[in-house]
């Protein structure tokens, strides 16, 4: 039986039981809740390693809940909605969701997406015993401020530095433009989000360069950008 304790939060009988089908049929353990305030109670009394969680409960918005639940935990919660805009995904995720399904979805996809959150939690439980970062070829010495790609040191701007780390530090996670710019640069300006791409694409030049290079970073049209898990 797989170690992760899943809680499913949908009011939807028939999506919620192939969720937890699924869940069951490959070895996750699993919590469900059919709304909002029995969500936050089996939160605070059973602390499970992930929340999937549908935006349309019928006595709260889900952002809500994401934002009551982020005043004290940092469980990672990946949102299985219908809503597709743009708006309400970056709604979810500037709340502190930390990835979004939308629906109709795949179970394989939805799998995929439990297997980056169990290996970004992996990888949380290494980096509090360690200040290094590995990805891939991708090195990365907090404590130095230095990072590698296949042994070379790459040389970063201080922006281009404090960019990769705030990625690295949440691989596997979508970062919204409004989240990245106020970790960097403290606003959230059009010009600010402007800047933010044109760092980003000098960024990935240095990462991604080359006929064989892999990808580092993947870019969320309109929403953010994420670091992905490079084998």
């Amino acid at each position: 039986m797989n170690k992760f304790l899943i809680l499913v939060i949908e009011d939807d009988a028939p999506v919620r039981n192939l969720i937890t089908t699924t869940l069951k049929t490959h070895d996750y353990r699993y919590l469900t809740a059919e709304n909002g305030e029995n969500a936050i109670l089996q939160v605070t009394s059973h602390n499970p390693d992930v929340i999937l969680l549908d935006l349309g409960l019928p006595d709260m918005d889900g952002v809500e809940v994401i934002k009551r639940i982020r005043t004290w935990s940092n469980t990672p919660i990946i949102v299985i909605s219908a809503r597709s805009e743009d708006t309400d995904k970056i709604d979810a995720l500037d709340a502190g969701a930390d990835d979004y399904l939308t629906k109709p979805f795949s179970v394989e996809e939805l799998l995929a997406r439990l297997r980056v959150t169990q290996r970004h939690f992996a990888l949380m439980k290494q980096e509090k015993e360690s200040d290094i970062f590995e990805n891939g070829d991708l090195k990365i010495d907090y404590a130095a401020g230095c990072a590698w790609l296949s042994g070379t040191e790459l040389h970063l701007t201080p922006i281009e530095y404090k960019l990769l780390c705030l990625l690295s530090r949440n691989m596997g996670k979508v970062l919204t433009h409004t989240y990245i710019t106020q970790q960097i640069w403290g606003s959230s300006w059009e010009n600010d989000v402007a800047s933010l791409r044109v760092f980003m694409a000098t960024l990935r030049k240095k990462l991604e360069s080359g006929a064989d290079a892999k990808q580092y970073i993947q870019t969320h049209i309109g929403i953010g950008y994420r670091m992905l898990r490079v084998e």
